[in-house]
């Protein structure tokens, strides 16, 4: 089923030979341009058009209501109630050990700088409502903003047909365990354009969504297009796109568990990416013949196996581990999973990946709920430059510059020299007018 990649014998650079969805983000920019200036300069109108167009569901107000939200925790299946509690205490219990403290350096004797750590004021979170529902996303996203002390938190999910244009229950319920009541009906890119920008909310043009300093969490493409042409309106987390899972994996490693986790992650799309990365053709043939075997079975059969099918997807045929550490770093997954032989000694070598799963009883579905982890990821090989969603996302470092007149003083001639080099005199000059006696 899966696609063979043959790098046996080594290739100088590999990343041009891996398996990778192609998303051309710069046209889906283009498209959704004009719906985010609409949102821009109507508000309520042009979203409430956007919603019907996209989600078949055009509800009259879009703020969700609090009682709603307190009712759907109310409604909440009792095993899933237990479940997302876990998932939260798990999840805060990392994250709190992930808050910075602030400290101060005393550089000389009368000269300090403090590096403060001051959270964002207000975060815009998304929770994508499309082929699956993700409570899930919604503790991942909520917690560690949380853990960093920002001071206000709105949830956007997209309206439901089947929950009277309300986001899912199941999403209003995490909200509500979670303690966010600012929720909104909106998906896709108007969501984003309204949290960028504010917008009204109702009819009537009485209640408004506030524009938030920041947005995270994952999306679509045309999710992902608005965030990036709004990114410097707002800040942003990731540019996330079709989850990924890369398994390394030697002869040591089960097939079955190799193949149940290429298509736990196919099952989110049918772009999403599954690939076997081994030195082990034996593996990949019995890995083969259990995706033959599971996939029918699979809830989402035929989801799965377009994405295992298309040309994100494949098996990569390395020398050994060692070449296959660098096909790995190369690939720098989303979700990296490590099933050989001493697998945390090679888990500690992996330069790039969103999160690293060890042995064989970490599975990526473990990181997805109740690792304690976050499952908010980069993907698309940005895991070669960014972290996965963290305390640290929502903090802003902030330098304390405290100077006395002397310890200014001392300094003064040298602030002057480089001002002069850089041929601008009147930062010199901005030292030497507290100094007026002085030569400096």
């Amino acid at each position: 089923m899966l696609n063979r990649i043959d790098l046996r014998g080594g290739v100088p650079d590999p990343r041009r030979l891996l398996p990778r969805a192609q998303l051309d983000v710069s046209v889906a920019v283009e498209r959704i341009r004009p719906l985010v200036e609409a949102v821009r300069e109507h508000g309520y109108p042009a979203i409430r058009e956007a919603s019907e167009r996209f989600d078949g569901v055009a509800p009259e107000h879009l703020r969700v209501p609090v009682e709603v939200i307190r009712a759907a925790e109310g409604e909440l299946d009792p095993q899933v109630r237990a479940a997302l509690l876990e998932s939260i205490t798990r999840a805060r219990k990392v994250h709190a050990d992930q808050r910075r403290t602030d400290h101060t350096t005393t550089v000389v004797p009368g000269g300090t700088v403090t590096e403060r750590w001051v959270p964002v004021d207000r975060v815009g979170l998304y929770v994508p409502g499309g082929l699956a529902m993700y409570p899930s996303t919604v503790v991942m996203n909520v917690v560690p903003a949380q853990a960093a002390g920002v001071r206000s938190l709105v949830v956007a999910s997209p309206p439901q047909k089947d929950n009277d244009g309300l986001p899912d229950p199941r999403v209003l319920a995490a909200c509500a365990l979670l303690g966010v009541d600012e929720v909104y009906a909106v998906g896709g890119a108007q969501a984003v354009a309204m949290l960028a920008y504010g917008a009204t909310v109702d009819p009537a043009g009485d209640e408004r969504c506030d524009p938030v300093d920041m947005i995270t969490g994952p999306g679509n493409i045309w999710v992902t297009a608005a965030k990036r042409l709004l990114r410097g309106v707002v800040g942003i987390d990731a540019e996330a796109g079709p989850t990924e899972i890369a398994v390394l994996a030697d002869h040591t490693a089960d097939p079955a568990h190799v193949a149940a986790d290429l298509i736990s992650q196919a099952e989110h799309d049918p772009l999403a990416a599954s690939v076997l990365v081994t030195p082990s053709t034996e593996l990949a043939d019995a890995v083969d013949a259990e995706l033959a075997r599971q996939v029918p079975a699979a809830k989402h059969a035929e989801r799965i196996g377009t994405a295992l099918r298309g040309e994100q997807s494949g098996v990569v045929l390395v020398d050994d581990l060692a070449a296959g550490l660098r096909v790995v770093d190369a690939y720098a997954a989303e979700h990296l999973e490590i099933q050989t032989e001493n697998a945390r000694e090679w888990a500690l070598r992996v330069r790039n990946a969103g999160a690293i799963f060890v042995g064989a009883w970490s599975p990526v579905s473990l990181g997805d709920y109740c690792a304690g982890s976050n499952h908010v990821l980069p993907t698309g090989g940005c895991a070669r430059h960014s972290s996965g969603l963290s305390v640290q996302s929502f903090l802003r470092g902030v330098h304390l510059v405290e100077y006395t007149e002397q310890a200014l003083r001392e300094v003064a001639p040298h602030v002057v020299t480089l001002a002069g080099v850089e041929d601008l005199p009147s930062h010199g000059q901005a030292v030497r007018v507290r100094f007026p006696g002085d030569d400096s």
